[in-house]
């Protein structure tokens, strides 16, 4: 008998077995995918997601300095090239450090690593299946972290060859003359920045008719221009009828304000969302269900409607973010010990790894007005930035926005070097409920980027040092 069973060893799970066993649970986690008949550990975000992209983004953005950059510095490089399957190489190099790292911490914590397929039999019964073998688990607990896949969407079947997947797309061994894009969210515009930067010409492919509606409009204009200027055409209101393939390339049909367009492309990226793994989950006898789009319904504190289990990150509502998943898998199995332990889902930051990065946390000025609600903003120029200068990365802005009465801050939204680090600072602060003030006199190195927060919520209250403040 376990006291807690984790379906999953993504963000979510792996955090969720190893906290619980810290606090004197015996814990085990199932995991279905394998290598070598072991677990293959980490889920999504660190065998094919967070970690392989934002490697090969280093990569490719450290290449592109070389071609554009270096110069500016004075450094001089003959003709720089590219070798992918190098690149490919390091990637899973590092990939495989961190998965194995995840075996190592589940054996010194004393988590017990299955491998197979689970089914929720009932609220303390798990089945789990691999060779055609099954076995019965009983535990006091049960923790869904089964994690999500890419949408596949009827119009542009993936065939793993030239219409791929995100996962297909960090897997490349070549560089693609030309390279079409399904979507134009977070994963669509990473794997569209790292191709262009390493020659590919990108044509991205939006539905929708705003770019990136869930960030702060202002940073969404000045990113979609930066982003054009950086080889990503990027097209919205495209309604994308049929992709239709042979041996050399795809052709992408699609519609734009009422006419009909045709593109070839040597490679194609489907790259629009990803859905819950929740399929053959878990049996009828369970009483577990799934909503319409198949995420499982739970509170505030990732209880389903069964007593006992619970389900946390891409399973259920809510951004499918790791960090979000993984600290749901904390907040869970601390309750299950008995720990009153809650989340503050407000202040989860969102971060586009591109360069210059994009993040954001809380609420921009659109959801405000839309709430009836007087707020106040203060912004700050990476142009005006010392450091900001000396390190040749100028581009963008930092925006805090403030309850115009209270002064408390509701939204902090970067574009620019560093923005996820920075927007990370504005998460401490408004986990303290920090005030624009409260932040425009906390001391801040200098020369750092970080300044641009400094400075942009001084000027909240028209007291900004190192630009004109403007007369609200």
């Amino acid at each position: 008998m376990y006291d807690v069973i984790v379906i999953g060893s993504g963000p979510a799970g792996y955090v969720a077995a190893i906290r619980a066993s810290q606090l004197g649970l015996k814990t085990a986690c199932v995991e279905k995918s394998f290598h070598n008949d072991s677990p293959q550990l980490g889920g999504t975000c660190l065998n094919i997601g967070c970690i392989p992209s934002k490697t090969l983004l280093d990569s490719s953005h450290r290449y592109a300095d070389a071609l554009h950059q270096f110069s500016d510095h004075g450094i001089k490089v003959q003709n720089p090239t590219i070798d992918i399957p190098k690149m490919m190489d390091r990637k899973n190099k590092i990939v495989a450090q961190l998965t194995g790292g995840i075996s190592s911490l589940f054996k010194a914590n004393n988590v017990t690593q299955i491998l197979g397929t689970a089914t929720i039999m009932g609220a303390n019964t798990v089945e789990v299946t691999y060779e055609g073998k099954t076995e019965t688990l009983e535990t006091q607990n049960i923790v869904i972290a089964s994690g999500s896949s890419p949408i596949d969407i009827p119009v542009a079947k993936v065939n793993h060859k030239n219409i791929v997947d995100s996962t297909g797309a960090l897997e490349f061994q070549a560089v693609p003359k030309t390279l079409g894009i399904i979507g134009a969210g977070i994963i669509g515009l990473e794997l569209g920045s790292v191709w262009a930067r390493l020659g590919s010409k990108v044509t991205i492919l939006e539905a929708l008719d705003d770019f990136l509606p869930m960030a702060d409009s202002k940073i969404s204009k000045e990113v979609l221009k930066e982003f054009n200027k950086q080889g990503l055409n990027i097209n919205l209101g495209c309604k994308v009828n049929a992709a239709k393939s042979n041996k050399k390339n795809v052709t992408v049909n699609y519609e734009n304000n009422g006419s009909e367009f045709e593109l070839n492309f040597e490679k194609l990226i489907v790259a629009v969302g990803r859905k819950p793994n929740t399929e053959n989950l878990f049996s009828k006898s369970s009483d577990l269900s799934v909503d319409e789009r198949g995420f499982i319904p739970v509170n505030n504190f990732c209880e389903t409607k069964v007593k006992n289990i619970w389900a946390i990150g891409d399973v259920v509502r809510g951004p499918m973010l790791a960090h979000k998943a993984s600290e749901e898998g904390i907040m869970v199995v601390e309750r299950i010990a008995g720990n009153q332990v809650e989340m503050e889902y407000a202040h989860v930051p969102s971060v586009i790894y591109t360069h210059p990065e994009v993040a954001w946390v809380g609420q921009n000025e659109k959801d405000l007005s839309d709430a009836g609600l007087e707020f106040k903003t203060g912004s700050f120029p990476f142009a005006a930035s010392g450091r900001a200068l000396a390190t040749g990365e100028s581009t963008g802005f930092v925006k805090v926005i403030a309850d115009k009465k209270t002064d408390t801050i509701l939204g902090v939204h970067a574009f620019g070097p560093s923005a996820a680090d920075i927007v990370q600072q504005g998460v401490v602060a408004m986990e303290f409920k920090a005030s624009a003030e409260d932040l425009g006199l906390t001391i801040f190195s200098h020369p750092t980027v970080s300044e641009a927060l400094h400075e942009a919520a001084m000027a909240v209250n028209e007291k900004a040092i190192h630009i004109g403040n403007i007369k609200k």
